[in-house]
This record gives C-alpha cells, sequence and structure tokens, in this order.
C-alpha cells in the first residue's frame, strides 16, 4: 500500500507566491493560495507537478484569473462559494495523464444527483437512544477504530489516533455519535483561519447504524459549532458514488456546485468527488 504523504510548500519565483499541497498518496498537488503573476506560476506548478511524477494538478481558482485559467487549458471542475472571504474559489484542474482525466461513471452519477434533486425534504429522524457530543483527544483511539472499520483506505491517515490527535490540535473539530458508550458515526469540520470557511468531512457510520441517518445531527451539530466562531462558508466533497452522502447534504440544504474528476482514493481507486456549499449565514 502507498504511504501517506502530504506537504505543504512554498512555491516562488521573481514574480509569484503560492502555497502548494503535494500529495503523494493521491498523485496531485493543489494550489491553496497565491499572488502575483499567473502565467509565471502557472509554469513554476506545472513543472513542480511534473518533477513530482504527479497526473492531477488543482488551483483553488479566484473569480478574477478565471479567463486566465481557461486560457491555459485549465477545466472548471467545481466551486466554493464564498471561499475567498466572499469571493468564491473555481477549482480548475489541469491534467498530466489521460487515464486520470478518463472516467466512465459520469453519466450515471448525473443521474443520481438528478434523482436526489426530486426527493421531497423530509423531517428528522428519531435519534433518542444516540448520545451526541463534540470529541476529545481522549475519543482519538475510538475514532480512528470506527474510520478503519469504514474505510479500507482514505485520502488521509484516519486510521491513526496519533494523526486525529495532531488535527485536533491544529483546530479540526469532531463530533461523534454513541450508542452505549460505542463510538458509531462521526464527522469533522477542517477549519480554514485566514479565509474563515470550514470542510466537513471525514464522515463515516457503521453499517449497523446507517439506518438512523445520525449523520444529518452529526453534520448540524458542527454547523453549529462553526457559526459560534464565525465561520459561515460551509462545504463538503463528497463521493460520487455514495448515493446516502450526498442526499444528506441535500436534505440540509447544501448546494451541488460541481464534480472533481478522479480527484482521490478511498477505498481502492481513485473516485469522482462531488462538491456542495452552504452559506451558514443565511440558516435561521
Amino acid at each position: 500500500m502507498k504511504e501517506y504523504k502530504t506537504e505543504e510548500k512554498e512555491l516562488k519565483g521573481r514574480s509569484y507566491r503560492a502555497i502548494a499541497v503535494f500529495d503523494h498518496f493521491n498523485s496531485r498537488m493543489r494550489i491553496d493560495d497565491y499572488r502575483g503573476n499567473m502565467e509565471e506560476l502557472l509554469a513554476g506548478a506545472e513543472k513542480a507537478v511534473l518533477d513530482s511524477g504527479f497526473t492531477k494538478l488543482i488551483i483553488k481558482g479566484k473569480s478574477s484569473d478565471i479567463h486566465e485559467l481557461l486560457k491555459r487549458q485549465y477545466q472548471l471542475e467545481a466551486v466554493i462559494k464564498g471561499y475567498f472571504h466572499g469571493d468564491h474559489a473555481c477549482f480548475f484542474t489541469k491534467y498530466f495523464s489521460e487515464d486520470r482525466r478518463t472516467t466512465t461513471e459520469w453519466t450515471e452519477q448525473d443521474r443520481m444527483i438528478n434523482a436526489i434533486y426530486q426527493k421531497e425534504k423530509t423531517a428528522f429522524p428519531d435519534t433518542s437512544g444516540f448520545t451526541f457530543r463534540k470529541a476529545e483527544g481522549t475519543d482519538a483511539e475510538g475514532l480512528a477504530s470506527l474510520y478503519k472499520k469504514v474505510f479500507e483506505v482514505y485520502p488521509t491517515p484516519l486510521h491513526s489516533s496519533d494523526y486525529i490527535v495532531e488535527t485536533m490540535k491544529e483546530g479540526t473539530v469532531y463530533f461523534l455519535a454513541e450508542e452505549n458508550q460505542k463510538i458509531v458515526s462521526a464527522a469533522s469540520a477542517e477549519i480554514n483561519d485566514i479565509y474563515h470557511n470550514a470542510e466537513l468531512t471525514d464522515c463515516a457510520t457503521l453499517p449497523e447504524a446507517r439506518q438512523h441517518r445520525l449523520m444529518r445531527t452529526l453534520l448540524l451539530k458542527l454547523e453549529g459549532a462553526l457559526r459560534k466562531q464565525g465561520i459561515f462558508c460551509a462545504y463538503s466533497i463528497a463521493r460520487a458514488a455514495s448515493l446516502g452522502m450526498n442526499a444528506v447534504l441535500y436534505q440540509l440544504d447544501y448546494e451541488y456546485t460541481g464534480r472533481l474528476t478522479n480527484n482521490c482514493i478511498i477505498s481502492t481507486d481513485l473516485e469522482n468527488m462531488n462538491v456542495w456549499c452552504k452559506d451558514l449565514s443565511a440558516q435561521k
């Protein structure tokens, strides 16, 4: 199995600076923030991707750079509304392998989204038999055990309790659901302190508890915690093949805003990922 390895580095040239994440496990590089000359930045980023042997480059582009990115053959795959303190983040991608660019599931996943749109918003299920709370460092072992059971492979090393503790120290907030003091479901909010947004992620429920639809309540708990911190841009990136998770986000009034092709390894192979976002300031 490939080793989990990501590195955050500064890319810099005479006329640009950028924050880049080198994701070796998923053979991709992501530019999270940048300033300066776009032409020179893209040339430097593409060289770094090729030098690393990666097959995908992702740019969180600003709306003012859309035309320049399109001119340079980048493809707009998704948008997160309000990501940059109100300005949208536009996920532009470039592929360096035909295999990485190719997917045979696109139309089927479009049909699934359309089917979700046809569903009525339903009332919250009865979860009175479960306890919901914010996770603490002492819960790391239990969370790691949950993630091991749910995900054979995951884009980040959630199977490691040490990694979970480290992310908590860095500001990631976890909420969990317990039944008889056993963790049966969990989710987290990875917070960006610079632009005050958060990705709702690491959503997992044991198969025997999925009928209780616990994730809806967990995500609402996370939303409440984010509002208290003054964070109103929330988004989630869900497996495009997962009917359940995409339906949960739709039920909670998230807006589907695009799909990332062959974005990361979950289970056994690269998967397409759907992007959903929500303005928490608009919620009552």
